[in-house]
């Protein structure tokens, strides 16, 4: 862990300004990006947040006009992006300043996205080569300033966004989504309540350790993987039990940043799992994805177990094998106080629809072991009923 919190520019995946209080250069950012009239996507809850109210007022002792577009649900909807489309376009904005969690960070980058687009949002699905076809000219610049430390959407390509005529969770892609400077202040993240800090740094685990196992070459991804895994298991339960720890908070929210980065390489059936009861039940993504994990490690333990074993001498665990990483998974994940099973959700699930939509979820194709139908809703009974 870091002796002592330092600012740093980074470059890679995109311009990244890291620090305490980095979002207090939100004016310098909207001066170099030529940004006049940014238009400001954040969450109904976060838009009444301290954080946010000091960033509006320093916009406003700096006379920069704004906009501010805040109808965005948990599981953002492609009508939340059509009307922020619509906002951006009558108040005359050149820009998006997308602030708070994955939801309004995945919003914001489609409203810039689409805003100069001739096709519909579903177009751009990352199927196929359409994202090719897109209008690239003049797209206005986005500044991304994450206040969870989960998704990572500031340093992906992609945004997920709910389809409600068939309540299926689609990934809109194309390269110019990745923010063109992100904003990395570890103090945003210091009121994100217990609850949220595990449930998003599950998710941050998620991404890491999909990317880790997915098919596919890519040691880049990989050892940013590994060392962001390594963040997980020396700061998550520092962060939730001790809050206002801003060293615990500075690793997890560069943690989120690696974690999206690294599933480039591809993501698995943790993913596959977790899209269809985001869309249908509107279940937390990382709280689904902490649930999901153990079974569908346990599934593909026949094709990684040699990885994991890697893994765990990297962790430096008591017991470095298979077995001792799934003890400790399953250790944090109770530490955290997040639920084992579907069944303490409490809700009704339709597990034939669900595994039907989890199988053509673009997150199965790099899963490291084949998947079938049947296979499929195995785990998701298996994680109803508690059945390692």
């Amino acid at each position: 862990m870091m002796d002592e919190i330092v600012n740093a520019n980074w470059n890679y995946p995109t311009p990244i300004w890291f620090g305490l209080d980095r979002s207090s250069e939100i004016v310098k950012a909207l001066l170099e990006l030529s940004i006049k009239k940014p238009l400001l996507v954040t969450d109904p809850n976060f838009s009444k947040n301290e954080n946010f109210l000091q960033i509006i007022q320093l916009l406003k002792r700096k006379k920069i006009e704004y906009s501010i577009f805040s109808n965005i649900k948990g599981n953002p909807t492609g009508r939340n992006v059509s009307d922020g489309v619509e906002h951006f376009i009558s108040d005359k904005n050149d820009g998006v300043v997308a602030i708070g969690g994955g939801s309004s960070l995945d919003a914001g980058k489609a409203i810039a996205f689409m805003s100069k687009q001739k096709q519909n949002l579903w177009y751009f699905e990352d199927i196929g080569d359409n994202w090719t076809k897109a209008e690239t000219d003049q797209l206005p610049k986005v500044i991304a300033i994450p206040t969870t430390a989960g998704t990572g959407s500031e340093t992906g390509r992609s945004s997920l966004i709910l389809d409600e005529s068939d309540m299926t969770k689609k990934i809109i892609f194309h390269p110019s989504f990745l923010p063109d400077l992100v904003i990395l202040d570890p103090k945003l993240t210091l009121s994100l309540p217990p609850h949220l800090t595990a449930a998003t740094g599950m998710d941050a685990l998620a991404h890491c350790l999909e990317a880790y196992c997915a098919r596919g070459f890519h040691p880049m991804a990989d050892g940013i993987a590994l060392e962001g895994i390594k963040n997980v298991k020396n700061c998550l339960l520092t962060a939730f039990k001790h809050p206002d720890n801003l060293t615990a908070r500075s690793k997890m929210l560069v943690t989120s940043s690696m974690g999206s980065t690294a599933f480039q390489k591809g993501l698995g059936a943790i993913h596959s799992l977790s899209h269809p009861i985001n869309a249908v039940n509107d279940v937390h993504h990382g709280l689904s994805n902490a649930i999901f994990m153990p079974y569908v490690l346990k599934f593909n333990a026949p094709v990684i177990t040699e990885r994991i074993e890697l893994l765990s001498k990297y962790l430096e665990l008591e017991n470095s094998s298979f077995d001792g990483f799934l003890e400790w998974l399953l250790h944090i994940r109770s530490e955290l106080s997040l639920p084992h099973t579907l069944k303490a959700l409490d809700q009704e699930f339709n597990f034939e629809l669900l595994s039907h939509m989890a199988l053509k979820d673009p997150s199965t194709a790099p899963n490291p072991r084949d998947i079938s139908y049947e296979e499929m809703k195995k785990l998701y009974i298996n994680s109803y009923e508690g059945i390692l």
